[in-house]
This record gives C-alpha cells, sequence and structure tokens, in this order.
C-alpha cells in the first residue's frame, strides 16, 4: 500500500525520467498523481513518467524512493503489471 518511484534513468525530451506505481492500485496511483500535479498524459497503463526535478516533492508527499527491480517486483506481485506484449496489443503467446 504505497506509491513508489524508482531512479530516474531515462534521458527523454532533455530531461531524465523515472517511473512512479502504485503496489495496491491505479485508483491510488492517480488520486496521488492528481495531488503532486503529475498530468494524466504522463500515465502509461500501469505507471506514471516523473521528470527527476519532481522527485523531491514526490517524496516529500510520500512516494517512497526504491530500486528499479524492487518497483517492478511489488508492481507485479500487486497484479497491476501490465506486459510489454499487452501494452503493445500482442497476444503473449505468439512469437514475436
Amino acid at each position: 500500500m504505497a506509491i513508489l518511484i524508482d531512479p530516474p534513468l531515462w534521458p527523454r525530451h532533455d530531461r531524465v525520467w523515472g517511473h512512479m506505481v502504485s503496489d495496491l492500485s491505479l485508483a491510488e496511483l492517480h488520486a496521488f498523481a492528481r495531488r503532486a500535479g503529475i498530468p494524466e498524459r504522463g500515465f502509461d497503463r500501469d505507471h506514471y513518467d516523473v521528470p527527476e526535478e519532481r522527485y523531491e516533492a514526490l517524496q516529500l508527499l510520500g512516494a517512497q524512493l526504491v530500486s528499479t527491480r524492487e518497483l517492478i517486483t511489488r508492481l507485479r506481485a500487486s497484479g497491476l503489471r501490465v506486459t510489454s506484449a499487452a501494452r503493445h496489443g500482442r497476444d503473449p503467446h505468439e512469437p514475436s
């Protein structure tokens, strides 16, 4: 029952980005994002992409900084993880 962020490691658009997830529900994630002023366009099926410069504010609001491995592990355990195949509209049982 937490909002998790992993270290910002992904460069794009002259910024460095990380991920924000909930290990409880998408409703919790969306509510936290609204409170933090994270725009809906940052949502990608199971996470928000968040820029590095927002990390301090997110942590002050209660987000927990965890490793990328822990974030993925906890997201999978929650049942909220969207697989790469589902993200791209492929049947996970068909060869790529």
